[in-house]
């Protein structure tokens, strides 16, 4: 895949050596969720940065996996992960790419990171045949949706939710 570079960010594949850097933004995605709905989303703790590096450092070795990471100066500033699945009768989807994450760190936003992430994502799956591409977004994130949307995606389907004594 090739590098992409602008205004001192790059995009590239992530390696096993960002996991202590995916790890800290993964907590940071566990913990905004968390706080938009504590009851569906799984909460924070000490061990959250670690497990969720370890999680995603795991996934590099899938071939279908397509994980990038925005840097500027060495540092790590947003990630995305993304894999090809084949059909899923769960959700009646047909072959599609999925993305799964996509972070900037709050101190980064603003500024295209997200856009260069979702843009470089976008590629990779196309590259690698996916014919479409799904993704889910928490139903308060307004911002990612706003992304999403003038990216090109649309909206199909809403999960619920409701908690059992």
């Amino acid at each position: 895949m090739a590098e992409t570079e602008a205004a001192g960010v790059r995009v590239r594949p992530a390696t096993a050596a960002d996991a202590p850097a995916l790890g800290r933004l993964g907590a940071l995605l566990v913990a905004v969720h968390h706080d938009y709905d504590p009851e569906r989303f799984l909460a924070p703790d000490t061990a959250t940065a670690e497990g969720y590096g370890r999680f995603l450092a795991g996934q590099l070795r899938r071939p279908e996996v397509v994980m990038l990471v925005a840097e500027a100066g060495g540092q790590v500033l947003g990630y995305s992960y993304a894999a090809i699945e084949g059909t899923d009768y769960m959700t009646l989807r047909g072959p599609a790419g999925a993305l799964h994450d996509l972070l900037v760190d709050p101190a980064h936003r603003g500024r295209g990171v997200g856009r260069r992430l979702l843009e470089a994502s976008i590629a990779a799956l196309e590259a690698r045949g996916a014919p479409r591409i799904v993704l889910s977004t928490a139903e308060r994130n307004v911002g990612a949706q706003k992304l999403f949307a003038e990216a090109g995606f649309r909206r199909t389907m809403v999960e619920m939710t409701r908690e059992l004594p």
